[in-house]
């Protein structure tokens, strides 16, 4: 089912309706500032299991979330001096940084080394569903591991619209994924370079 929302003034009404299905351990596919991601919240374990099947990925490779704000961080990583001002600068923005995980994160969003990727994108309705859910959301790409990424709500419903509760359409996104950065003892290391500017990290 696909649900119309506008991308600059999420309605409140139907962000509570996204909110619900999430709350019923629903999946849906949502825009980011990037492109869009199919999400559940955190604390679902059938959400968060059946994300997996429908990406066909390898349960070894856990799925970074959205928080709402740098405030609502700090309860899932640990947040150094040093890495809340970069973080600070640069979101929300199109970045995912990898941090220490609290003992709030599930083990199945953890990696093997007990860290996180965390992301604040720069999209009113991602944020919106973040605050109304009152804690974060899985995010992962909107297609199957390996193959390309949708941009068009539509061909995210003709694709897998089977296999999710909701696909929400904030427009087209061209976005490229997000740059992943580490911040791990306060060392500053790409991941993985996406939309992103890494520019930055060479004037530190």
């Amino acid at each position: 089912m696909i649900i119309s929302i506008n991308p600059e003034n999420p309605q409140l009404r139907l962000i509570r309706q996204v909110v619900d299905k999430l709350k019923q351990g629903g999946v849906i596919a949502y825009p980011t500032d990037t492109n869009y991601g199919i999400g559940c919240d955190i604390f679902n374990k059938k959400g968060v299991k059946n994300i997996y099947q429908i990406k066909k990925r390898d349960a070894r490779k856990p799925f970074s979330f959205i928080c709402a704000d740098l405030s609502d961080v700090s309860n899932y990583a640990q947040v150094s001096n040093f890495a809340f001002k970069i973080m600070k600068r640069h979101l929300p923005g199109p970045y995912t940084f990898v941090l220490e995980a609290t003992r709030v994160v599930p083990d199945s969003l953890m990696t093997r080394q007990k860290t996180v990727g965390i992301r604040i994108p720069q999209n009113p309705i991602a944020l919106a569903i973040v605050q109304e859910l009152g804690h974060p959301l899985v995010t992962t790409s909107a297609n199957v591991s390996g193959q390309d990424v949708y941009h068009d709500p539509l061909d995210i419903e003709d694709a897998l619209g089977h296999q999710l509760d909701l696909v929400i359409d904030g427009g087209i996104l061209r976005g490229d994924s997000s740059t992943v950065i580490s911040l791990i003892g306060d060392q500053v290391e790409v991941l993985r370079e996406g939309s992103g500017d890494t520019s930055w990290i060479h004037q530190l």
